[in-house]
């Protein structure tokens, strides 16, 4: 072959690269701007969770709760349309192009979770699709770390003193730690005392709550050093799929965000059994328990305060059977697993991904599709846990 020959071949590759580049990141944008409209937290919150733990507070435990919740602000069958109606054949490179179908799947999934909210077992049915349930070893997990005695809920650090005011304060220190910026904002209306909404790279506390000493150390390690952590990686990649998520992501980031808190020397007995007791309860519902029954198994099999019991139940039941809660845990054992290994937390820490597609990441990072991680979790840099306990639990869940 002649050189001119030789040049022109490798000049029409090239143009069929960078044409394949340009579907890539067209769909890739499409996809993101309908992932926007979709986040899960923002719908599955009850908007009356608090009166409803009144009434079923007054009822001695016998009266479910009957939950409202936000209306979805957009049209679910045109959106799933829009899903489905990407031109993935576009995508030249096969992997890459078998990762987007996985996305497109994995989202759908979401969206029927989010059409049926408050549908009771509609709801719970797509939830399993989406997140799963928990298998009998995770179970056995969960009852493993049951046994163990907390710590002193008297003791100075867990009592409840500080206000939304005064945790926001802490957050904002924290949070220069980290070469970013964030908003702080307060809701009346969620179950959880604190989370990321990953679409407005907000932290958002939860006003209703009174936080202790160790509930503040724990979620500033959480929900910034690993969840604000990801968004921020997130949104440095030219690809949107790294920041609104890979499928099936919620396991890595959670077992990474309370590995940060044992990492940060944060992580207690009394953590570690609310994560067992949330596993528990999701296993409750494969069982067919209805909200007031997980809670009397919590509280008269478990042991658990009625507050607690209360709190962990609402998460788990909301929307009509909510199994994503389970995950915390299995996702502890996962990164824990790979830090007895010593392997590489760096491309995990890219965006909102996943363990399981590991491979993908680096596979993209080598094409120069994604880059490496800016913002790392500074827990990760040593391991200030000195608890015995914790470590003899962690060592031991399988």
């Amino acid at each position: 072959m002649s050189t001119t020959a030789s040049k022109r071949q490798i000049k029409t590759v090239g143009m069929k690269v960078k044409e394949a580049d340009k579907e890539l990141y067209k769909i890739d944008k499409k996809i993101d701007k309908l992932v926007r409209k979709i986040e899960l937290l923002r719908y599955i919150n009850p908007i009356n969770l608090e009166e409803q733990k009144r009434l079923f507070f007054e009822s001695k435990f016998q009266r479910d709760p009957e939950f409202k919740y936000p209306e979805a602000d957009f049209d679910k069958f045109k959106i799933h349309r829009k899903f489905f109606g990407q031109r993935l054949e576009e995508i030249s490179d096969e992997r890459i192009r078998s990762l987007y179908e996985d996305i497109v799947y994995y989202y759908s999934g979401v969206v029927r979770c989010i059409e049926t909210i408050g549908e009771g077992k509609n709801f719970y049915y797509n939830s399993l699709h989406v997140f799963g349930t928990p298998t009998e070893q995770d179970v056995e997990n969960a009852k493993f770390i049951l046994h163990f005695e907390e710590e002193d809920s008297h003791s100075e650090k867990f009592i409840p003193k500080y206000d939304t005011a005064a945790a926001r304060d802490v957050f904002a220190t924290f949070g220069k730690n980290y070469d970013f910026d964030f908003n702080i904002e307060d809701s009346e209306t969620m179950s959880a005392i604190a989370m990321v909404l990953n679409s407005k790279q907000s932290l958002v506390l939860n006003s209703n709550h009174k936080y202790s000493e160790n509930e503040l150390a724990i979620l500033t390690n959480h929900e910034i050093g690993v969840h604000m952590v990801t968004t921020m990686n997130g949104v440095s990649h030219d690809l949107k799929i790294f920041s609104h998520g890979f499928p099936n992501n919620v396991e890595t980031q959670e077992g990474l965000a309370v590995f940060s808190e044992y990492m940060s020397g944060n992580l207690t007995v009394r953590r570690l059994k609310e994560l067992a007791y949330r596993v528990i309860a999701v296993d409750s519902l494969a069982k067919g328990y209805t909200f007031s029954r997980t809670f009397r198994l919590l509280t008269n099999v478990y042991d658990l305060d009625k507050e607690r019991a209360f709190y962990i139940t609402a998460r788990v039941h909301r929307g009509g059977g909510f199994t994503k809660d389970y995950l915390y845990l299995t996702g502890l054992v996962k990164i824990v697993d790979m830090y007895r290994k010593k392997d590489d937390f760096s491309p995990l820490l890219s965006g909102k991904v996943t363990l399981e597609y590991l491979d993908h990441i680096q596979y993209l990072m080598e094409l120069g599709y994604a880059k490496p991680s800016i913002h790392i979790t500074d827990s990760f840099a040593a391991n200030k846990n000195t608890n015995p306990t914790i470590d003899f639990i962690l060592n031991n869940l399988k």
